[in-house]
């Protein structure tokens, strides 16, 4: 399955017309099917909204990694296959969180990361240490539609809370990671201690070295690695 990935260096905000059909064509000259990636920010307009579930709930961050994907290869569109691939690429991010050793839980196409939250009382009693609460903080937001042509994707993977609603616990990839100052990043890409924010690198012992460009790029590979592993199987299945 041939699909074109584009890595946008500017940083823009997802506002939710990215979603449209052909917007890669529109905006970049890219034929068929396509991943469009890059960090910024995030304010869905009521006007771009696609889940009768999010009318009149603020979806926002101000710092986000999105990735568009966008399929032609079903003539009409299929919205089923718009979900079922959509819930492919979240379990993906979900498989490679786990590889980097952060722990995380899947509900429907969102991920939540899970994370303890102290009891408030100064106790320090064994008693209260049990009291320990569970506390799920959502790292993602995502949507699914098709057009007269084509099924389109959006996934939102939040780098840090900031600018999040605040009526929903969130968290980002950056915050998972204390070695990484916050303060030093900056929005506009042009650098994070000299050094462009898409090439943050998030070092822990279980992922040495790695930037966000990488972290991208993994996605999108096994992404598209998966289709064509599919297309691949069905050339070679014996049919009943």
């Amino acid at each position: 399955m041939l699909i074109t990935h584009k890595h946008l260096e500017e940083s823009i905000e997802y506002d939710g017309s990215q979603i449209e059909a052909s917007w890669a064509f529109k905006s970049f000259g890219i034929k068929g099917s396509s991943i469009i990636t890059w960090i910024g920010s995030m304010n869905i307009t009521p006007d771009n909204l696609k889940d009768f579930e999010d009318v009149g709930l603020e979806i926002k961050s101000d710092k986000i990694i999105n990735i568009i994907v966008e399929h032609f290869d079903e003539q009409p569109a299929n919205l089923r296959i718009a979900y079922m691939r959509q819930r492919l690429l979240v379990v993906i991010l979900k498989d490679m969180l786990s590889k980097m050793g952060i722990e995380s839980i899947r509900k429907g196409d969102d991920i939540y990361i899970v994370s303890k939250a102290k009891p408030k009382s100064k106790s320090k009693s064994k008693s209260s240490n049990r009291l320990s609460k569970t506390i799920y903080k959502k790292l993602t937001v995502s949507i699914a539609t098709i057009s007269q042509s084509s099924m389109k994707i959006h996934l939102g993977i939040n780098l840090t809370s900031e600018g999040t609603p605040e009526d929903v616990e969130t968290i980002g990839i950056l915050e998972l990671f204390e070695d990484i100052n916050l303060n030093n990043i900056k929005l506009d890409n042009t650098n994070i201690n000299k050094t462009n924010l898409n090439y943050i690198s998030l070092d822990n012992a279980n992922m040495n070295d790695i930037n966000l460009i990488d972290f991208i790029n993994n996605i999108v590979k096994n992404y598209m690695d998966e289709l064509n592993d599919i297309e691949l199987d069905i050339s070679k299945t014996n049919l009943l």
